[in-house]
Formats: C-alpha cells, structure tokens, sequence
C-alpha cells in the first residue's frame, strides 16, 4: 500500500507547544441560542479526540469554531505550534470530513479529491501521485475514475476522506462522518481512519454521540455537558489491546464504555433508560 508522503518531523520545541487551545469561548447565534459557554480545551499534537455529547450539546458548533467556518462571540483560540495568516487561521493545516460526503457529482473520483489542490492552482499532472497515493490509502485506487453515482455509502466517505488527506493537513476534523452509515460498514470505517492516524501522524478530532464509536477510536474523550456546552470530564485513554475485532468483544472495551456512559449520564442528568443512544 502507497503511503502518502507526510512532512519532515518538526521540531521537538514546536512538537511539544500544543496544536490548538481554546480558551473561555463562548458562541451565541442571533436566535438568542447559546450554544457553548466558556468551553476550554487543549489538543496536543498527534492526539485522536473525541467530542462526546447529546444532539444540540455544541459538538459541531465547536468543531466549526476551530475550522474557522464559525466565529467565537467571546474568548479565544489560539495556534502556538502554527503559521497563522490573515484570518487568524494555520495556513493550510486543517481539513474537515461532514457529516455528508459532499462530493461533486459530475466529477470522478479522482476529480474530486483533487478539488483542493486544484484551489490550489496545482496542476492535475504534479498532483496525480499525491490523489493516487491517498485513493490508495482509503482502499479506493481502482476506482479513480469511477462517479460517485457508482459508490456505496462508505466508498463515497472514503472519498471525502482522502479528499480530506491529499493537502497534508496537521488536524483532520470529522463531524459524525459515519452516522448515516450501517453498522458493519461504520466499523470498517472506524478501523480504516484509526490505520490512517496511526500511518500519518495527523491530529484528529471526532465528533460522535456514539459512546461505543468514542471508546473504540480515540486515546482521549472530551465529554461534553448539554447545551449550553462546555468540558464535562476530559479523560485519556489508554489501552493494552490493540484496536481491532478483538478489542471489540474484550471486557476492557465493555469496562470503558461503561465509565463513558456513566460520565455521559453525569453530563446530561437523565437515566439510560430515558433514552441515551449508546450506538
């Protein structure tokens, strides 16, 4: 399998500055709703974080903030490991998989993945190795000039996904991309974006209302209380399993969704029995 060739290593003093850090933000939108209020929270680089929550607790409106595609209405977010550029963004450092793949029908495959590079004012012939290489990665190489009228559900994410991947992002932002998803596919997914951390090295974080989907992905859950949303508990996660079907059916697996579940509980005070999704 073709790796895609990631940057140098940085330097060990710019490695141990975190890679994002949001401090005291708040977000009110015009309709008077607050969405988040003072919500901390410190990314590491190299981390794999999950937003733990209710539906309308502010995980995407968070998730957003960072991106730049939403603004604070108080507080800050801060870069210290980045290059920031006029909008007070890293430049080129951040990708973000939707909810839904949001690809362009009347382009291939390969057409799509390209489209950022193309922004770039890349050409398609210095860029053909790079979408290769990350079609590769998301198990899709065959299909480059496949529609995506022609894809499943999960082949259409792993397009976004290396559409996602083919700039080189230091942080990749994932909005419950695999919700709308069956089961056996989500898990599928699940073990494909944990192989691409693993390979690249890149920062994830990863909005879900899936405790299960938390406590299988990340090395770090961010659980967080009902609107209006902050930090509830921000705990690591250490494993002696490697993920995978077996960790699945372990009972460290079962012990750390349970200790999810509870401080998920805490965080929005009703029982399981009223309701938690815990899919």
């Amino acid at each position: 399998m073709t790796n895609l060739h990631y940057p140098e290593t940085p330097p060990t003093e710019t490695r141990k500055r975190p890679l994002v850090v949001m401090s005291g933000v708040s977000k009110s939108f015009s309709s008077g709703t607050l969405a988040l209020s003072d919500m901390s929270l410190t990314v590491e680089n190299g981390e794999f974080v999950s937003l733990l929550g209710p539906s309308g607790c502010g995980k995407s409106t968070a998730l957003r903030i960072i991106s730049g595609l939403g603004d604070v209405t108080s507080g800050e977010i801060d870069w210290p490991a980045s290059r920031i550029n006029s909008k007070g963004l890293p430049e080129g450092d951040i990708s973000f998989v939707f909810q839904e793949p949001t690809l362009m029908p009347w382009q291939t495959v390969f057409g799509n993945v390209y489209l950022p590079l193309r922004l770039r004012r890349i050409s398609k012939a210095a860029a053909r190795d790079e979408i290769m290489a990350c079609l590769d990665m998301v198990g899709l190489k065959d299909f480059a000039d496949a529609y995506p009228r022609e894809l499943s559900g999960g082949m259409k994410m792993r397009v976004s996904i290396a559409r996602a991947l083919v700039t080189k992002p230091k942080l990749l932002l994932m909005d419950e991309p695999f919700a709308a998803l069956d089961e056996i596919t989500r898990q599928k997914l699940n073990d494909d974006v944990l192989r691409l951390w693993r390979e690249t090295g890149i920062t994830v974080i990863f909005v879900t209302h899936s405790v299960y989907e938390s406590a299988y992905l990340s090395n770090r859950i961010v659980v967080m209380r009902a609107r209006p949303g902050g930090v509830h508990a921000d705990f690591p996660l250490v494993t002696s399993l490697e993920r995978g079907p077996l960790y699945r059916t372990s009972e460290e697996y079962r012990a750390t969704c349970e200790k999810v579940s509870q401080s998920l509980l805490e965080a929005i005070g009703f029982p399981l029995a009223n309701g938690l999704e815990m899919h």
